[in-house]
């Protein structure tokens, strides 16, 4: 059969405008059985797109290990390393992950407790809640009545040793029906989003770079980001920003002394821009809770100093600096009209190009809704690859 596409379903709030190359749906092809053909076109049309959305799949874990893997043959083990989440104990990842024991690669994420599933016996997840990880909370009364708020803006990565993966496939097995939510953004705007109960949130990183004024566009991609040593146990004593967007800085994060074991080898520095290898567009890519200093190239001499930040370059290692200046760039680019909610259904599977959108869980559950998601991304067997010479020419 061939594979067809079709626009995914927008909400109200989204400008469609801005979607036009955003997201697909694709049917007319089972996933778990693509020919080398149909992979191909599956493979271009997911970097053109960002996400993909296949409805009514039937999908083992050995069939979506193989199909994530399709993207990065070389690449072998689970994004944050296999059975890695749940031995580090203080990771702000440990509740949220549990293994399928045959296919290590393959997460089962949910909540509410799932029995006799893939041959784990009893599995109790937690949907992970703003309310344990950000510095103010929506309170009780309006949380009853529906009100929620985006989690932790992010991309699947560990972010200190292995590469972020390239593509994150995500499987809906159980999935609870209920009322929508409003999510809030509780930052002085009167920002807020209707959102299906326990949506994914998605905005694109090729649009959060390209609304930028030019002074920011011309920061981002002279920028590198260096992230924290084993930055999931860095940040878990510190809260976040309301918007799930960054850190507030307190002074709360593990000091480096207390962390596990960590080499300086093995630190991620990256660049903020990271460039589509099929349509060469410039997408951008932070993980805000987790990077501790930025590094800025001085401004080719072409180009024109006026109103140009940091000219001459800088190495900014004060936190409240750093997250300051990527909250300014990254903002704007979870406004409500850019927000993507996907609506899930039970055998949705979901593919997203993990190095060209940021995603946030969003929303929370009774503890007796039970929701059975299954998860996999690969660590790369690359590093992501920045701008280059003309993108800096272009846009310094």
């Amino acid at each position: 059969m061939a594979v067809e596409i079709a626009h995914l379903p927008l909400p109200p709030s989204a400008d469609a405008s801005m979607f036009a190359e955003f997201g697909k749906e694709v049917k007319g092809v089972n996933p778990g059985t693509l020919t080398p053909d149909q992979f191909k076109e599956i493979e271009q049309l997911l970097y053109k797109h960002g996400a993909l959305l296949f409805r009514n799949v039937d999908l083992s874990p050995e069939e979506q290990y193989a199909l994530t893997k399709a993207f990065d043959p070389a690449s072998e083990n689970y994004g944050h390393g296999n059975n890695k989440t749940q031995s580090t104990k203080k990771s702000i990842l440990h509740p949220d992950l549990k293994t399928i024991p045959r296919v290590p690669q393959v997460q089962l994420i949910g909540n509410g407790t799932v029995y006799n599933h893939e041959g784990l016996a009893e599995a109790k997840l937690k949907h992970p809640s703003h309310t344990t990880f950000h510095k103010t909370r929506v309170s009780p009364e309006d949380e009853a009545k529906g009100a929620t708020r985006f989690y932790r803006w992010h991309i699947d990565a560990a972010l200190y040793d292995l590469n972020p993966p390239r593509v994150t496939t995500l499987y809906g097995l159980n999935v609870p029906g209920g009322a929508h939510q409003v999510c809030r953004y509780d930052d002085g705007t009167d920002d807020q989003l209707d959102v299906p109960l326990g949506t994914t949130a998605f905005v694109s990183g090729k649009t959060m770079f390209e609304i930028l004024p030019p002074e920011l566009k011309s920061l981002a991609v002279r920028s590198k980001v260096r992230y924290a040593p084993h930055p999931y146990v860095w940040m878990a004593p510190a809260h976040a920003k309301s918007t799930g967007l960054g850190i507030e800085t307190e002074g709360l994060e593990l000091p480096l002394s207390e962390l596990p074991p960590w080499e300086e080898a093995k630190i991620k520095t990256l660049p903020i821009l990271w460039k589509n290898p099929v349509t060469k567009a410039l997408h951008f890519q932070v993980h805000p809770c987790g990077v501790s200093e930025l590094l800025v190239d001085p401004l080719p001499e072409s180009a024109k100093k006026d109103g140009a930040l940091y000219p001459d370059g800088a190495h900014i290692k004060d936190l409240e600096t750093v997250r300051e200046l990527l909250y300014k760039m990254q903002r704007p680019a979870i406004a409500p009209k850019l927000v993507y909610p996907h609506e899930w259904h039970e055998k949705d599977l979901v593919l997203f190009h993990n190095r060209g959108v940021l995603h946030s869980v969003v929303g929370a559950f009774a503890p007796d809704q039970v929701r059975a998601f299954h998860q996999c991304n690969l660590a790369a067997s690359d590093e992501p690859v920045g701008p280059d010479a003309e993108d800096i020419k272009k846009w310094a």
